[in-house]
């Protein structure tokens, strides 16, 4: 199995990464969180890897991060959700975000993840809330303050209006520390005219 994989990366697509590793491009597919935060082609990567093996094919998913792999490794444990959904929860909210909703069993907020019905978040509630204190050991302390709150909301925000992870979070890095407000729509407007110099 493979577990790890560093090289550089040969192609970027919306959740699918070409990797080069000593000349063999590995196909590899990730959640959006990870594909903002590999940069561009052409520059060094490092993933985490989960090798899905089927009848008929091998998969690869890739994470920047142990938590994102938890996550997905313990959301395709749960009956009826497999890699294609599991990579559209990771996609749809950051994964901190995502274990205060399992945490907190916030239906609203799993439920606002596309993919994601009522039926299909409480089971994720059902199944997963035991597990979480484990895996959010790794979690910063204060991860679950109403500042890391407003940072995911914002981050996610721009994700969906098409900006790149990176520029996002510095966008967001000059915001918060020029501004006092810390309301979501405030912080989101003044990011945007940042982001539109």
């Amino acid at each position: 199995m493979i577990a790890h994989l560093s090289g550089t990366l040969l192609d970027k697509q919306l959740q699918r990464l070409v990797v080069d590793v000593g000349g063999v491009g590995y196909d590899v597919q990730v959640p959006l969180s990870t594909f903002y935060a590999v940069g561009d082609v052409g520059a060094r990567v490092a993933l985490r890897i989960h090798t899905h093996v089927r009848e008929d094919a091998l998969q690869l998913f890739g994470f920047a991060t142990s938590l994102e792999q938890s996550l997905f490794e313990r959301l395709i444990a749960i009956s009826g959700i497999g890699p294609r959904v599991a990579l559209a929860v990771l996609s749809g909210i950051e994964p901190e975000s995502l274990v205060r909703a399992i945490r907190d069993a916030d239906l609203g907020r799993l439920t606002s993840i596309p993919g994601v019905g009522k039926k299909t978040a409480e089971r994720l509630v059902v199944e997963m809330r035991d597990r979480l204190p484990k895996m959010t050991e790794t979690m910063p302390p204060g991860a679950s303050n109403a500042a890391d709150d407003l940072r995911s909301d914002v981050l996610s925000a721009l994700a969906n209006l098409g900006y790149q992870r990176a520029a996002a979070e510095r966008g967001l890095e000059r915001v918060l520390t020029t501004s006092d407000s810390r309301d979501f729509e405030d912080v989101l407007r003044a990011i945007l005219k940042d982001l539109a110099r």
